[in-house]
């Protein structure tokens, strides 16, 4: 019997997710992942957090049936930079550049500004997750870019990328696991005596003569933006210089997605407020995403970023917490290490060579780091 041809597919390279359709869009994944969702993608748009002047320009790779219907996606940029992305490339920009070839622009398959795992191939159908794969190589050696990168990539999706010969890089994020905890003070009772009075004596400071507020859904008001904005600005001002997200970003993330946001705000003796947290819902997975404050106040990072969360997460039956990127200081808190995961294509044959002699010699630094970090977490020894 004769195999049935492969089904007509069109491929093609966007300009913007907001001109794709919403529903369409989120058809092709679960909506687990609210980074992934059209709403999330759309809002960095709409905002000018990404787009002209940023460096991101919006260049989703899109795969269509003979009908006409999306069925595969990618969220894809073009980047002038490296900034925004927390998979760090600046050396192989710096050997390429020396080579006398230009790195930028290049191809990223990424959600901008956020250093979360995700989906990143938009493919209920495997054929059609490697066709993007295909057209994101296409795309690099019809425009002479010098690569395409695809970073925090869900683990479910990185054979897909090993399958295509795409060039493997391992990281490390510090995550919470809710064992099934009943109450912080159940989760504090697996860790050694030592930290335990640690973490302890930490809330307590961290909270004193403050008043914190937890806030979802319409309980999120004009004010309570104004204020995070206000914090997230000295962060960003702080660590890059200057902030990737528009004050219209926050605004947006407000209005179409207060229902998956948890904001934390703390307030001093005379109600103003001074620190702040936002976080994001998943399906079974809080994420951490801002923060900020105007006031130096000791351990309120760690209580609103991380054991708050843990609070929420444990509240609401969900599986992990994911705090961010690097982070070596969340371990003592209870947040264990994690493999992140990235995926790299580059065109030139001698520059792949040696971009994979570099990978693999900060594989073998990577697990000797992974060793010792699982060796020294605030658990108690079951040995």
């Amino acid at each position: 019997m004769a195999e049935a041809d492969p089904p007509a597919r069109t491929i093609s390279l966007g300009t913007g997710i907001a001109a794709i359709d919403a529903a369409a869009w989120d058809a092709l994944h679960d909506g687990g992942n609210p980074f992934a969702g059209h709403a999330f993608l759309t809002l960095l748009e709409e905002s000018g957090s990404v787009g002209a002047g940023t460096g991101w320009q919006a260049a989703p790779l899109l795969v269509e049936d003979a009908a006409g219907a999306l069925v595969a996606a990618a969220p894809a940029y073009l980047k002038s930079h490296s900034q925004g992305e927390y998979v760090f490339d600046h050396a192989w920009a710096d050997a390429w550049a020396r080579a006398g070839g230009d790195y930028y622009p290049k191809l990223q398959i990424a959600v901008p500004f956020t250093p979360v795992p995700g989906p990143r191939l938009l493919a209920p159908d495997k054929a059609d997750a490697l066709l993007l794969l295909r057209a994101a190589e296409a795309v690099v050696r019809q425009n002479q870019l010098s690569s395409a990168h695809a970073t925090f990539v869900a683990p479910d999706q990185m054979p897909l990328f090993e399958e295509a010969g795409w060039l493997v890089r391992r990281d490390i994020q510090f995550h919470f696991a809710n064992a099934g905890y009943a109450s912080f003070d159940d989760f504090l009772g697996t860790l050694n005596s030592q930290k335990r009075k640690q973490l302890r004596k930490e809330r307590q400071r961290a909270v004193h003569g403050l008043r914190i507020e937890e806030l979802t859904g319409d309980a999120i008001r004009p004010e309570h933006w104004d204020a995070m904005w206000l914090f997230y600005q000295d962060t960003g001002a702080r660590k890059w210089g200057h902030p990737y997200l528009t004050r219209a970003a926050f605004d947006l993330m407000g209005a179409r997605m207060a229902d998956k946001i948890v904001l934390l705000i703390a307030y001093d003796a005379e109600e103003r407020p001074v620190a702040g947290a936002l976080h994001f819902l998943g399906a079974d997975t809080l994420y951490g995403r801002y923060w900020g404050c105007l006031v130096e106040i000791p351990y309120l990072h760690f209580e609103l970023c991380y054991y708050r969360a843990i609070d929420i997460a444990i509240a609401r039956g969900l599986a992990r917490v994911e705090a961010g990127a690097q982070g070596g200081h969340k371990l003592a808190r209870g947040y264990g290490p994690v493999a992140t995961w990235s995926a790299h294509f580059i065109a030139d044959p001698g520059f792949r060579r040696a971009v994979a002699d570099y990978l693999e010699q900060e594989r073998r630094a990577e697990e000797s780091e992974m060793e010792w970090l699982e060796g020294h977490t605030p658990f108690k020894r079951t040995d």
